[in-house]
């Protein structure tokens, strides 16, 4: 987790953000007081955030944050908007990492733009490599809470105003996101400011601890850490059902593991990367699948909440992809709804979001489909639609349906493509990052195991559908 050592002027007060209030992939430094995204492959593409423990509604204070370094990212294309940029400021506790982009999320970019509930506006001057940027919040001197910026020194003048009776006493963090930045905090740590303070603001660290409010605590075991995987067919209700769980949930601080998730920390000014992405699309979404599965290994390794948001129909994934999280709470979540319901949900996401999944992906995923069982890698299994009984037979049938369509066994090369998570096309990598005896699509090669001779290779992308074309000699 992100921790930051923060002082007082009496003695030292150990604080550090809460274990659900960090993103998975920002590195803490270890002095504690720095860190820094990871940047790479597809991890150059995202936003890091990371908030303190403690928070504030009461006072006027402030702290810095110095801008150290642009990390080199060379691999990214020349047409990426801001490959380094940072964004500081407020939040609520509950709010995501996203800072800027909900409601009690303020934030001052480094375009120099302000944004709230994913509101973009001009607001002073941009800033960068080696700049301070001073946050103040206000909660005495008016009828509404009022924070403001200075850069190096220089006041910026009011951003944000927000009533106190809409924050209804609640706490305001700090709270940073980068991308591809190292960072510096001076919380009250250092014996001087970066530069000189506004008049009436003291250094959160130096506020008394009374004057503070601690954020949601994590668990301090992993028996007391949950791993809910989803279970089911693309379009079938996973994500739907996985965010309203989340939400209704916000003690647990569940991070979402899934390309959706990934596409939504990739933004551009608010904006999903479809709607104003100039690169070639099947290359983004490889890379955020490669961001997934380290997130996932990085996720096994610390103390929280997760949900899985992947399809994970094939046997051999579930057990697979929960071995690592042995010691968790192992939890399966089927979502299967009746079979109009699922047509009438893959024609909606097909034709009014814009996602697609091609019938091939979805026929081979029929054929493959395991329910999951309690056992020796899940502690819990809850259907959420058509209940087992019902869910087994329609299953059967969707077993029959996949294995009638799909080509012979003998003929079927495994590419490794379409079984790899996307934001349009969710599917298991059911036999892991090598692909199976058939092979593996990594960083655009192609590997056949077998094969003597491949006398032609073409990939295509033509409306979200990847269309393979090989001719291969045995």
């Amino acid at each position: 987790c992100f921790c930051l050592i923060l002082y007082n002027h009496k003695h030292f007060d150990l604080m550090h953000t809460n274990k659900y209030n960090c993103d998975l992939h920002f590195k803490v430094s270890r002095d504690r007081c720095s860190g820094f995204p990871l940047t790479t492959e597809g991890f150059a593409y995202l936003w890091s955030g990371a908030r303190a423990t403690y928070g504030v509604n009461k006072g006027r204070v402030c702290y810095e944050l110095k801008v150290m370094e642009y990390i080199p990212v060379k691999h990214l294309p020349g047409s990426e908007p801001d490959p380094h940029v940072v964004r500081v400021g407020w939040s609520l506790d509950s709010c995501s990492t996203q800072l800027g982009e909900e409601a009690f999320s303020y934030g001052y970019g480094g375009t120099g733009k302000k944004s709230t509930c994913c509101k973009f506006e001009d607001y002073r001057e941009k800033f960068g490599e080696s700049d301070v940027i001073g946050c103040y919040v206000d909660f005495d001197s008016h009828e509404q809470v009022e924070m403001a910026f200075s850069k190096n020194g220089k006041w910026l003048d009011v951003a944000f105003r927000v009533s106190k009776e809409e924050l209804a006493g609640r706490a305001l963090y700090p709270h940073v996101l980068v991308k591809n930045c190292s960072v510096e905090f001076n919380f009250g740590q250092r014996a001087e400011p970066f530069f000189p303070l506004q008049d009436g603001y003291t250094l959160i660290g130096a506020a008394n601890i009374e004057n503070r409010v601690r954020g949601t605590v994590g668990p301090s075991n992993k028996s007391d850490c949950e791993i809910l995987m989803m279970v089911g067919l693309p379009a079938c209700g996973k994500t739907t059902w996985a965010t309203k769980h989340a939400e209704m949930n916000p003690e647990k601080k569940y991070n979402i593991l899934g390309t959706n998730a990934i596409m939504e920390k990739m933004k551009v000014m608010g904006l999903r990367r479809q709607r104003n992405y100039s690169g070639r699309w099947d290359i983004l979404i490889q890379r955020a699948t490669q961001c997934l599965n380290q997130m996932i290994q990085i996720a096994s390794r610390k103390r929280r909440n997760y949900i899985l948001d992947q399809t994970n129909v094939y046997g051999s994934a579930q057990r697979r992809k929960m071995r690592p999280f042995e010691g968790f709470q192992r939890k399966a979540i089927v979502v299967c709804p009746t079979d109009e319901d699922f047509k009438e949900r893959t024609f909606k996401q097909t034709h009014e979001e814009g996602k697609d999944v091609p019938d091939h992906a979805v026929l081979e995923m029929k054929a493959n489909f395991v329910l999951p069982k309690v056992g020796d890698f899940l502690d819990e299994v809850t259907f959420v639609e058509l209940q087992r009984e019902e869910a087994n037979e329609l299953i059967k049938r969707y077993n029959e349906e996949g294995r009638k369509a799909g080509p012979p066994p003998e003929k079927r090369f495994d590419y490794g493509l379409h079984r790899r998570e996307s934001s349009f096309q969710r599917y298991d990598n059911h036999r892991g990052s090598r692909g199976g005896p058939g092979g593996s699509y990594r960083g655009g090669e192609l590997n056949l195991l077998g094969c003597q001779l491949i006398q032609k290779s073409v990939i295509s992308v033509f409306r979200g559908k990847l269309l393979l074309s090989a001719f291969v000699r045995l």
